[in-house]
């Protein structure tokens, strides 16, 4: 069954996903027009900010009302591909659709890649729903539809293959492989098919960039690397910190029934936009002016090329922090992937005046893109995989290996938990969601999923985990390599609720053995 769902999960989301990101393309150029606009005719700009104080009202009204589609929606997804929360798919999909639309159009910072992974999971839902699948394949089909979002956002199918694996369920199994696998490919083809018949390009996302003269194999260029990386992490550090301590801060903002506190970054973003114009959207632009040595960026108050990326980035920091401390729909996804590029421009510059050669200028600044990328989200092998796919190119792999190297460790020394798992636990906490101590102790029958196959291979509720098979008169502690049979008795134990049960047993085999109790 996973695979025929899997190409109509590819297919629902391929199309759904690819008229979502043609939108956001176009809106983020219509609010680049507009506000130059403004900026050409000040005596206007108290309309551009009464515009802002109703899209900001209309904003949280929806979030409001449909809290599901609050913040980038990859934590949503990661909590429908674990078990541990369910959604009402049409909601979803219509709800982030409109509402992170609106937010682009209005000049936010905001990306279209975060919603598109929870528009191409609702897909999956959608398509699980439709076929009447139990709840454990309604998990790969979301799985599926969230990959193939991500990659038709980015044109990136092995990141979005790797995102299922290495983030939204941090395991690999046949039947993730199957699911994502047919998705993304499905996806991907009918978003280039659509793309061609547009008459859009269809090649790589960041095609500016070039590597042609740089040597990868100079010895003294990875210590620069070493260096930009290090700095880079320190700022990626900072920028989680700032995040939650935003989050924290906005959660004392309840006044006017809690859409208040959107107010804050629809007035900022504004503020930003009106300064320049690399602050807004999700940093496409801003990205591609940057190849070449930034020489086509453009400038701040006509400041040096230094002075306006210093600008530009502490801008792009302090509106995407507000916007996912706030809660705001809208990606973050190539926002925080602009605040990278920004650094490694920066640390070009300096690098430069440390001897660096300007051939170097491209492949640093997309090392630091990866770099900021997994110090903040922890994800190395879906950085490097994503900068490349973006690229196009490989010559860089070497380096960007060794820089997302120093980033990954720093975020360990930093004590970093991905980005995603934090607000995902948060957004549990915020519902209500309890997860209670439970045992489970159930016999694996000859129709069992589980049997003959391997514990690693089983899509396991998160936070449970198999303690103790009992095989006959043996019983012994099993490890990721046992492979289970008829007959056998299992006993589960972990974190979660009627819904992490109702998993497990379809999971394991649905039959309860002597006895079942969760433990308060």
């Amino acid at each position: 069954m996973l695979l025929p769902a899997g190409v109509l999960t590819g297919a629902f989301a391929g199309v759904i996903v690819t008229l979502y990101t043609v939108l956001a393309s176009l809106s983020e150029d219509f609010s680049r027009g507009y506000y130059a606009f403004f900026r050409a005719n000040p005596a206007f700009i108290p309309l551009l900010f009464l515009a802002l104080l109703l899209g900001a009202v209309v904003v949280g009204g929806v979030v409001r009302f449909l809290p599901c589609i609050r913040g980038s929606g990859i934590p949503q997804t990661e909590g429908a591909m674990r078990g541990l929360m369910r959604f009402s798919w049409y909601r979803s999909l219509t709800g982030m659709f409109a509402a992170s639309l609106l937010c682009i159009f209005l000049g936010l910072s905001a990306g279209a890649e975060g919603p598109s992974v929870l528009i191409g999971g609702s897909a999956g839902a959608g398509v699980g729903d439709a076929l009447r699948a139990r709840a454990r394949i309604v998990r790969y089909q979301v799985a599926g539809g969230a990959c193939a979002g991500l990659a038709v956002a980015f044109n990136a199918p092995l990141t979005g293959m790797a995102f299922a694996f290495e983030e939204g369920l941090g395991r690999f199994t046949p039947e993730v492989f199957v699911s994502s696998f047919t998705s993304v490919a499905v996806a991907v083809l009918i978003r280039n098919a659509l793309y061609a018949a547009l008459g859009l390009p269809v090649g790589a996302y960041f095609a500016a960039f070039s590597f042609a003269e740089a040597d990868m194999l100079a010895p003294l260029f990875y210590c620069y690397v070493l260096l930009s990386a290090l700095l880079v992490s320190l700022a990626g550090a900072g920028f989680y910190y700032a995040l939650f301590a935003a989050r924290r801060l906005f959660k004392k903002l309840t006044f006017f029934k809690g859409i208040g506190k959107f107010f804050v970054p629809f007035l900022l973003a504004g503020a930003a936009g009106l300064l320049t114009v690399n602050a807004m959207g999700g940093g496409h632009a801003f990205i591609s002016s940057l190849a070449g040595g930034g020489e086509r960026m453009v400038r701040i108050f006509s400041s040096p090329l230094w002075a306006s990326l210093l600008i530009a980035v502490c801008l792009k920091f302090a509106v995407t922090v507000c916007n996912m401390g706030a809660g705001v729909p809208c990606g973050a996804f190539i926002p925080m992937l602009a605040i990278g590029a920004g650094l490694g421009a920066l640390m070009s510059l300096l690098m430069q005046t440390m001897g660096m050669s300007a051939d170097y200028a491209d492949v640093l600044l997309v090392i630091c893109m990866a770099v900021f990328f997994t110090v903040v989200v922890r994800a190395p092998v879906t950085g490097v995989l994503l900068t490349v796919e973006l690229t196009w190119e490989f010559a860089f792999l070497l380096p960007a290996l060794i820089g997302v190297a120093v980033g990954y460790l720093v975020g360990d020394i930093f004590r970093l938990r991905p980005v995603y798992d934090r607000l995902l636990d948060e957004m549990l906490e915020e519902d209500g969601t309890r997860r209670e101590p439970l045992s489970l102790r159930c016999l694996v029958t000859e129709q069992s999923p589980a049997a003959g196959r391997a514990i690693r291979e089983l899509l396991l509720p998160a936070g449970v985990r198999i303690v103790r098979v009992e095989r006959g008169d043996a019983s012994f502690l099993p490890d990721g390599n046992t492979v289970l049979a008829a007959g056998d008795v299992l006993t589960a134990e972990g974190e979660g609720g009627d819904g992490a049960r109702l998993l497990l047993r379809e999971t394991l085999g649905g039959a309860p053995a002597e006895q079942e109790k969760k433990e308060r």
